[in-house]
């Protein structure tokens, strides 16, 4: 049965406006953004195929590449294009949410802002979160991008963007793309080799936050030495 032959209240697009976008399954969404399908398969079929390209499902679309998306048949340009715009406008939407927040202060505050633009990376990410002397977030900088289980942070790269804005104090997040925000032994070697850069350049390190799915670890909570009072 092709998806316009479809009694209109299984339809994704009139479910959407009669029901709400939340009452869309995962496939029903990305039917919608697909649009149409092919010759022989629905925008539905279509949405279930590219779901089934990875184990990890719709958490799949936040790291993908082009010529991943391309494997299933009927999956041109335009179809791609707009799959990885979609996945880009979420994170930029969950980015955004930084600029709410003002002065912030509590490990809670931070994972707040970043777990939903982190915890879906297939890879880790580092990042580098510069404050002023209120305590305000002024910018965000991506050091390094690992490989499924790693990423490099040397202190020489994490400084550069902290001295040239001249920040106050800095926080650190990577994710773990396992779901398990547990500090690995090079998690907490890491951290105490950039709390003593920063130390010696006058930067204070306030936090270093993994970032697991849905759960996170504040180093300075797990009695990590920051050289500061908790």
């Amino acid at each position: 049965m092709k998806l316009r032959e479809l009694p209109a209240w299984e339809k994704p697009r009139e479910k959407l406006l009669r029901e709400g976008v939340g009452s869309l399954s995962n496939t029903e969404i990305l039917a919608v953004l697909l649009g149409t399908g092919t010759r022989t398969k629905t925008a539905m079929d279509l949405a279930g195929e590219i779901l089934s390209l990875d184990p990890d499902g719709i958490r799949f679309l936040s790291d993908c590449s082009p010529e991943e998306l391309r494997r299933p048949a009927g999956m041109g340009d335009a179809k791609i294009c707009t799959i990885l715009a979609a996945a880009e406008l979420g994170r930029r939407i969950a980015a955004s949410r930084i600029r709410r927040f003002g002065q912030v202060g509590s490990p809670e505050e931070i994972a707040q802002i970043y777990m939903e633009i982190m915890r879906y990376h297939r890879k880790e990410h580092f990042l580098c979160i510069l404050l002023n002397a209120r305590g305000d977030i002024i910018e965000e900088t991506e050091v390094s991008v690992g490989d499924i289980s790693s990423a490099v942070a040397e202190p020489r790269e994490v400084f550069i963007a902290a001295i040239r804005r001249n920040a106050s104090a800095v926080i650190f997040l990577h994710n773990h793309p396992s779901g398990d925000p547990t500090p690995s032994r090079e998690d907490r070697a890491t951290t105490e080799r950039l709390v003593e850069a920063g130390k010696l350049l006058g930067i204070p390190v306030l936090d270093h936050i993994i970032i697991g799915d849905g759960v996170y670890v504040s180093m300075k909570k797990e009695g990590a030495d920051f050289g500061i009072r908790v």
